[in-house]
């Protein structure tokens, strides 16, 4: 049996080698297709493939009429997006992720972007510091539950809005909950962003929303550029001069933002919340052993398409 890793941005080599380990000890065989520069080379790839493992790379309808014998596909992180799940569905292909393996990594940046932007942005000039401002945390899964305990350290207070959190989960993290985005958005200084990019969230992050937050009030998005309602952003940075937007995910108006905005904004040149040696190594092996489970054991855990 064949596992398939296309990865147009490849694993580091420690993380191949986990990978490698883990299928070959399982008894199957690995391919790599690594830093591929035609979408002809992954059709041809996954054509005798029954898993496949990616990390940005899409797989879609095309994607799947090239691979008959493909079972299972795991996106090596937590976000899916890239995945045609109805297709994959049609095609009786189970799509997973590995959620929690990005976690730190993701929760890490976030704080990193908070200390660059109250400083900001190492300019020079005198800035403000984390301690004792109230952060918003949208969303509490994996994520949102490292940046909770990071920022915790930092002396900040900690909200929260999940609708599929229990208050119980947020207050034994020390975690104020909150029944609303509108409220977590009306309370907080620092509002940071770990919503999947979803029909319901898509352009959520709009005007009506920001222009609730207090004073000196700052966005930072590690989640989705879809969520956010770019122009209703710009607006409301054009309204509200005390307002602060860093992400490591450009937007398509980058360059009307950095122009008008400079010293407000600040967008890394690529995603990178995932970038770093420990979480290429934990994604990647544990999408090799969500493959292993699910051969073995029919271990569907993570699958996200139904």
């Amino acid at each position: 049996m064949k596992v398939l890793v296309a990865t147009e941005k490849p694993f580091a080599k420690v993380a191949v080698d986990g990978i490698r380990e883990v299928v070959e000890k399982a008894g199957y065989k690995l391919e790599l297709l690594e830093k591929y520069t035609d979408r002809a080379q992954l059709l041809e790839a996954v054509a005798d493939a029954e898993a496949l493992i990616i990390r940005s790379d899409v797989v879609d309808s095309e994607v799947l009429n090239a691979a008959p014998k493909l079972k299972i596909v795991v996106r090596a992180g937590a976000g899916y997006d890239n995945i045609d799940l109805e297709a994959a569905t049609k095609h009786n292909v189970v799509a997973m992720n590995t959620p929690g393996q990005n976690s730190n990594a993701v929760a890490e940046l976030a704080l990193g972007l908070m200390v660059f932007a109250v400083r900001n942005f190492y300019n020079g000039t005198s800035g403000t510091e984390l301690k004792g401002k109230k952060l918003g945390i949208h969303a509490f899964g994996n994520v949102g539950r490292n940046v909770a305990r990071i920022a915790q350290g930092f002396g900040m207070e900690c909200y929260a809005y999940d609708a599929y959190c229990s208050d119980e989960a947020m207050i034994a993290a020390n975690v104020k909950p909150v029944h609303s985005a509108n409220e977590l958005y009306q309370t907080c200084d620092i509002v940071s962003l770990h919503i999947p990019a979803t029909p319901e969230t898509k352009q959520s992050i709009n005007y009506a929303m920001l222009s609730q937050m207090p004073k000196g009030a700052m966005l930072v998005n590690t989640a989705r550029k879809e969520v956010i309602h770019e122009e209703d952003l710009a607006r409301l940075m054009e309204d509200r001069p005390d307002f602060k937007y860093v992400t490591d995910i450009m937007p398509a108006i980058d360059a009307e933002l950095r122009e008008k905005f400079a010293g407000r904004y600040f967008a890394t040149p690529k995603k990178m919340g995932a970038q770093t040696a420990e979480a290429n190594i934990n994604a990647g092996i544990a999408a090799a052993n969500q493959i292993v489970a699910f051969f073995k054991e029919g271990d569907t855990r993570f699958q996200v398409n139904r």
